[in-house]
């Protein structure tokens, strides 16, 4: 073999060690943001992947690209969901499908969770803002045919998830107690006719979000994605 055809074979050798490496890192973190939520740093991720912190600075850039490879597949599911919810009918049988689903989704995946319900569209891949047009539809249709409690809106739909959520991800061997309190919410929720005596509150509702996503990361982490997404 010529000097330059060894020298094209190590570097094919190289590349490919960089993808395989790659796919580790991608399929150690999207273990870990699941199990875990997106506290997880560089240095757990490399652990559980078999690499040095430095090889995963070297194929990304920074943890929003790591996200977004690592969650590509599970928000894409979520999309899914979204397409079979906006599909139904009728709104309120599509309001429970997607609720019921999504649940069971964001329960067993904590990273999705956090970007899926602070609707953080720079992190989330290419389905993030589907999931919020399917509910806004949803209840529209939902209130157009009679079946939706006054005053009902996006914001509460996003705190039944958190809640139920945790009920389900506490629960995983028993779907049945995380469906109880799903069915006494969307019971709620459609009562047409019944008035909420509390108004609704967008900007509490996203500090909600936002304090429950950032659980377990660092004060100056948290500063720092805070002021990033004020910008």
């Amino acid at each position: 073999m010529t000097d330059d055809g060894a020298a094209g074979a190590a570097e094919r050798g190289l590349r490919r060690d960089a993808q395989r490496n790659r796919e580790r890192i991608v399929e150690a973190a999207r273990a870990l943001y699941a199990e875990r939520g997106l506290a997880v740093g560089f240095n757990e991720i490399a652990h559980r992947a078999g690499v040095g912190v430095g090889t995963v600075y070297n194929r990304f850039a920074d943890k929003d690209e790591l996200v977004r490879a690592a969650l590509q597949e599970p928000a894409r599911e979520l999309l899914r969901v979204a397409e079979d919810a906006r599909a139904t009918t009728r709104a309120r049988d599509g309001l429970v499908l997607l609720l019921d689903r999504i649940v069971a989704l964001l329960a067993a995946n904590l990273g999705l969770r956090d970007i899926a319900l602070t609707f953080d569209e720079s992190t989330l891949p290419e389905p993030g803002p589907v999931i919020g047009d399917a509910i806004t539809d949803l209840l529209g249709r939902a209130a157009a045919e009679g079946d939706l409690r006054d005053g009902v809106g996006i914001h509460d739909l996003v705190v039944v998830f958190w809640m139920v959520t945790e009920v389900a991800r506490h629960t995983p061997d028993h779907p049945e107690t995380y469906r109880r309190y799903l069915q006494l919410l969307v019971d709620g929720l459609t009562s047409a006719g019944a008035t909420l005596d509390v108004p609704a509150s967008p900007e509490a509702t996203a500090e909600l979000s936002q304090s429950w996503a950032l659980r377990g990361v660092d004060s100056s982490s948290r500063r720092h994605r805070t002021s990033e997404q004020g910008r």
